[in-house]
């Protein structure tokens, strides 16, 4: 490890944050192309305009709660280039600062190296991302710093990270069940985050408007098939065998991503009774992060910036420990690979979207087995873990 530990003490880091700010200028620079952003502010100022959100028959354009569109009205008022700048900082600086807590809770003599080596390693796969300026990228900062403050039992910090990861992306309710089945004495703080979130609306619009809303809302979460000659193309792990022209049946996919669910749960609860403090919330979220990336039918490439730095943190994690040379050296090879199948048209068409939710599988399962064997061993002598 001397080579890892001399190269990467703190230049994964400066690289992480290097690139960000590369993103920066082009955003300054060239506000919208390669942004959503546009759909953020289009949301906003439909809004404003008492119009239409959502497109239900095609399940595209604007895909977020109403209290989004409120939330980012402040944003829509400074401008395309403030705006941009503000938001991306946002995103970015909220994953950052989750992955350096992380880092502080796993310990170590190491956690300068930890987290830096960690960044490096998921700044292929985030990078997108980031550029894009994706809700992606809070949404997986707030159910991080959820899942640590959960664990830790911190109920105004689990209402105000669980408020947020719902505005930033519905899928967070994910997040939030799992933060429930582990500290039951939170669920009434998730149950009023979400409370809240949807009441946000009805204090800034017509009671009317906003129920209508929430109805096309509710509609496009239940119904999101699109079609198949549109621009979204699924990146789940159905992605693969449409690749071979292979079409899962709904009803075997949504088979598929129940019985996912219910192995993701006992996984995590497994997780919370067996591995020691510091690192059950990164097994945790990364377990979750996985979930939420692999089976979800509106997943996109894009998306995996997601369990990426969670990933990298693993790995990193993974690497000081001994006997595990020729596993991490695949691991954090295939994670950093995975994010450079994009830097080129030609490999884009090749490869999308079929190998990211396989490369990413490899890496969180072969991930998961090395915490539960973790857990195993130290289950003799620690026993179970308490329950908050």
């Amino acid at each position: 490890m001397t080579i890892s530990k001399t190269v990467f003490d703190r230049l994964g880091f400066w690289l992480w944050v290097g690139s960000f700010l590369v993103v920066l200028g082009l955003v300054l620079w060239s506000p919208n192309p390669r942004s959503v952003v546009p759909i953020y502010r289009h949301g906003s100022e439909a809004f404003l305009s008492r119009q239409p959100l959502y497109q239900v028959e095609v399940a595209m354009g604007y895909l977020y709660a109403p209290a989004f569109a409120v939330l980012y009205v402040p944003l829509l008022k400074l401008g395309p280039s403030i705006s941009n700048f503000l938001w991306h900082a946002l995103g970015f600086g909220v994953l950052t600062f989750a992955a350096m807590r992380q880092a502080r809770k796993v310990g170590g003599p190491e956690q300068t190296w930890l987290l830096s080596f960690g960044l490096f390693l998921a700044l292929p796969v985030s990078l997108a991302a980031l550029r894009n300026g994706q809700a992606t990228i809070l949404l997986a900062g707030a159910c991080w710093f959820l899942t640590m403050s959960a664990l830790e039992g911190r109920r105004a910090e689990s209402f105000f990270w669980a408020s947020l990861a719902i505005i930033a992306k519905p899928t967070a309710i994910i997040m939030l069940l799992l933060a429930g089945a582990l500290r039951p004495r939170l669920i009434p703080v998730l149950a009023l985050a979400v409370l809240v979130v949807l009441a946000i609306p009805y204090g800034v619009a017509p009671t009317g408007y906003t129920n209508a809303q929430y109805q096309d809302f509710f509609r496009m979460l239940t119904s999101m098939a699109v079609d198949p000659t549109g621009p979204f193309v699924a990146a789940d792990f159905t992605a693969p065998f449409a690749r071979l022209g292979i079409t899962l049946p709904e009803f075997d996919a949504t088979i598929v991503r129940v019985v996912a669910g219910l192995l993701t749960l006992w996984v995590v609860l497994q997780f919370d009774r067996r591995l020691d403090p510091n690192a059950r919330g990164l097994a945790i979220f990364l377990t979750a992060a996985f979930y939420m990336c692999v089976f979800n039918p509106r997943v996109e490439q894009n998306t995996y910036a997601m369990v990426a730095v969670p990933a990298g943190l693993c790995i990193a994690l993974l690497w000081r420990e001994k006997g595990a040379g020729a596993t991490r050296w695949l691991l954090a090879a295939l994670l950093f690979v995975t994010g450079l199948t994009s830097v080129d048209g030609r490999l884009h068409d090749l490869f999308h979207p079929w190998f990211w939710p396989i490369g990413i599988s490899i890496i969180a399962c072969v991930l998961i087995c090395w915490f539960w064997t973790r857990g195993r061993q130290k289950m003799p002598a620690g026993g179970a873990a308490a329950h908050g």
